[in-house]
């Protein structure tokens, strides 16, 4: 592979980018010397604190290596093996998880909500609960949230305490899958705690890889209970990291500064300027409000396929058919949405 094609900044997915400069730095600096093992160590306790700070509460924090084992082992955490789980039928945890809810949680369920723009409709939530009670349908226990959600959306405050009213109406937790929690912060504009205790959210995945961490993300039970014997979850799970710094690390030179937000804002950014670049030319059509670092556009196969042929990579199997899925980084540039942009008008005259 050629130098360009290795440093080429892409459309894809937030994953393709590398560290930033704030979590390099913490890193570096967490390679001196020897620290204690296993999550004892001054990095991940400085980390929990941050993440404590952050949302103005005395929540539990756990480090794992990645969101399918942060969704999954917190959703076990929340049901028994004979409880469903609630949550829109293109959620994470139902289409890009390899089953792994249910197989951490021994079979708990997971059933499909509709909603528009991929958010759930608190309707969907009534017809689901209500559809049997008896002891033969597994016993909804669990509603998932996505924020900001997998077509690019963000769920206003509002929006997600209208959600856990209902979910609270029918005893249900309230599990949040932040993957791209800072970009939803970053377009709401509001205090972390807003959208998820304060909104009644019991456990919130927050999401550090998208956000220019190397490997983790922060597990954070704002409802203590529901964290009890999760550190045990975590090590059969095989999330328990022996040199946890690794993981924790990164999150303090995110976290100190602001540097989650800003970088955060900037990628949101740059799915906007793309959006205004797009719009106008022929052929295509922005797919949903474009609300988070994310633009989905319908774009004709021999559009797609010249753009292949030019270098571009981005998916077109992540939201409905003939969706092509821009996502934008926290180190994409105004240059790349330019030229890329510019190769699509090209094909598109």
């Amino acid at each position: 592979m050629s130098v360009a094609n290795r440093t080429r900044r892409q459309f894809a997915s937030d994953n393709y980018a590398g560290i930033c400069p704030e979590a390099w730095a913490a890193m570096t600096e967490a390679n001196h010397g020897h620290e204690v093992s296993y999550g004892n160590d001054t990095w991940t306790e400085e980390a929990a604190n941050l993440i404590r700070e952050v949302f103005e509460s005395d929540c539990e924090v756990f480090f794992v290596f990645n969101g399918t084992a942060a969704n999954s082992l917190s959703l076990a955490s929340l049901c028994q093996s004979y409880h469903s789980v609630l949550c829109h039928r293109l959620a994470h945890v139902e289409v890009a998880e390899c089953g792994a809810p249910e197989f951490f949680a021994n079979g708990s369920k997971v059933l499909l909500l509709g909603g528009e723009n991929g958010k759930i409709d608190p309707t969907e939530i009534h017809a689901a609960v209500n559809k049997r009670t008896d002891i033969h349908y597994p016993k909804p226990r669990a509603l998932s949230l996505t924020q900001a959600t997998e077509e690019g959306t963000v769920y206003s405050v509002d929006e997600v305490k209208a959600l856990t009213d209902v979910a609270r109406h029918y005893g249900l937790r309230v599990h949040m899958d932040g993957a791209r929690f800072a970009n939803a912060v970053a377009a709401l504009n509001v205090a972390p705690k807003a959208i998820t205790w304060q909104a009644g959210v019991d456990v919130l995945c927050f999401g550090g890889t998208k956000n220019g961490i190397a490997i983790g993300e922060a597990v954070v039970f704002f409802n203590r209970e529901a964290a009890r014997e999760f550190d045990y979850r975590c090590k059969q799970g095989g999330q328990l990291a022996s040199k946890m710094r690794f993981l924790s690390a990164p999150w303090t030179g995110v976290l100190q500064e602001g540097a989650w937000l800003r970088h955060a804002r900037h990628a949101n950014n740059m799915a906007e300027r793309l959006e205004a670049g797009l719009r106008g030319m022929p052929q295509i059509q922005i797919a949903y409000p474009v609300e988070s670092n994310v633009v989905f556009a319908r774009l004709p196969k021999p559009v797609v396929q010249g753009m292949y042929e030019r270098g571009w990579k981005f998916y077109t199997h992540v939201g409905e058919a003939d969706e092509a899925r821009l996502m934008c980084s926290w180190d994409t540039t105004p240059e790349d949405v330019d030229a890329f942009a510019a190769d699509l008008r090209a094909l598109t005259h």
